[in-house]
């Protein structure tokens, strides 16, 4: 499969999966607020996961399209932003300890996507 078709059958599964968790995560939140507290209001408010996995299927589906070298190269990057992520949890840990405020898990993904989206920016301008 060429490339250009990959990374377009990449981008339209990706992109209906995304745009199908912000439908499902506006739903659920909307109708989540007046509930009360029960079993029906936690698998409410769980189903945005529904999309998640989804997303999760494309990108999986992308690495299988993917030849070695452009696999290698796009978990290579993984790989760095995982260890970014990694410093930087550990490291404000720390600073929680120091009296820092409390950070929830939603700031795992975007610190690890940002530091995704940089390394493979950065990996453009690097000697091959």
């Amino acid at each position: 499969m060429l490339e250009r078709e990959a990374r377009r059958k990449y981008l339209l599964e990706m992109g209906g999966a995304m745009a199908l968790y912000i439908g499902v995560l506006f739903v659920s939140i909307s109708l989540g607020r007046g509930m009360p507290e029960s079993v029906a209001r936690t698998l409410l408010l769980l189903t945005p996961l529904v999309p998640v996995g989804f997303a999760v299927w494309a990108i999986a589906r992308q690495f299988g399209r993917m030849d070695e070298f452009q696999r290698l190269r796009s978990l290579e990057t993984l790989a760095v932003a995982a260890a970014i992520t990694a410093g930087a949890t550990f490291t404000y840990g720390f600073l929680e300890n120091l009296g820092f405020p409390r950070l929830s898990m939603f700031w795992i993904w975007p610190i690890m996507g940002g530091a995704w989206g940089v390394a493979a920016a950065l990996r453009c301008f690097a000697p091959r």
